[in-house]
């Protein structure tokens, strides 16, 4: 059952196991853009949830062009995470529309070099980027602040940029590999419907696996490039842990808060 009327690619992290506890549910929400938010789900994020921030991972100019709705008694954050002022000076960003639109000119991107490479490095680009890791160390230290209530955190469809803080969430939590790629893959059950049929109008249009695995990484998530990016993690710093710790400053003390708030021991 959806956990929201108009809201896409929603769920709650409560309920994954890990070790011999589970995550507490109604604390920490997953989502795409709140701009299509309906009334009840306003209404339910503030008074069910006690939602109390919302982070948003797109750019200002996406943003501005899909605002979310405000929802009483929580605070609104931007934090960025892609740098886009750095792509616009090599040449590569994406216009702001067309991200908004992507799924209009996904099949004919798909056929561009740089679009595959692009699908190749977005995962490890939001690991390595010192500018991504700015804007995830203040989306975490924000939330060890946020000391009652829930938080959500989203970007336009909820599955990259949100998929990227919902494992650095979960590694902090104690959770192990598997656990986090199986959370990762979720956001292609929302997508499944559209990523084949993209991926069918490029095999009609001559395209092969890498055209289609462009569809999947950007219409749905590429459980493929994000392994890839944890072995880049794992190869770096040894364990999401460790990347914390290093990059972020996100120290044991910390860890240990966020466990004994966010984890309860599994019903018997």
């Amino acid at each position: 059952m959806a956990l929201f009327e108009n809201i896409v690619n929603a769920r709650d992290l409560g309920g994954i196991r890990i070790g011999h506890q589970v995550v507490r549910e109604g604390m920490l929400l997953r989502t795409a853009h709140l701009h299509d938010a309906s009334d009840e789900d306003v209404r339910r994020l503030s008074e069910h949830y006690r939602l109390r921030r919302i982070f948003d991972f797109r750019s200002y100019p996406e943003a501005s062009l899909q605002p979310d709705r405000p929802v009483p008694g929580a605070e609104y954050l931007m934090l960025p995470t892609l740098d886009v002022s750095a792509e616009k000076q090599t040449g590569d960003a994406i216009p702001d529309e067309m991200w908004v639109n992507l799924h209009r000119h996904i099949v004919r991107l798909s056929f561009m070099k740089m679009f595959q490479q692009k699908a190749r490095e977005l995962y490890p680009s939001l690991i390595l980027s010192e500018f991504s890791q700015l804007q995830y160390a203040s989306f975490l230290n924000l939330i060890l602040e946020t000391e009652e209530g829930a938080v959500l955190w989203h970007c336009s469809q909820g599955k990259d940029r949100t998929g990227i803080g919902a494992a650095l969430i979960l590694g902090a939590l104690g959770a192990d590999r598997d656990t986090i790629i199986r959370d990762f893959d979720r956001s292609n059950d929302s997508y499944r419907p559209l990523v084949e049929k993209l991926c069918a109008d490029v095999e009609a249009a001559g395209g092969g696996e890498d055209e289609k695995e462009v569809i999947r990484a950007f219409m749905g998530v590429s459980v493929r490039n994000f392994c890839h990016a944890l072995d880049v993690l794992e190869a770096n710093w040894g364990s999401i842990p460790g990347y914390l710790d290093e990059q972020m400053g996100i120290d044991e003390g910390d860890l240990a808060k966020l466990r004994a708030r966010y984890l309860e021991p599994c019903a018997k």
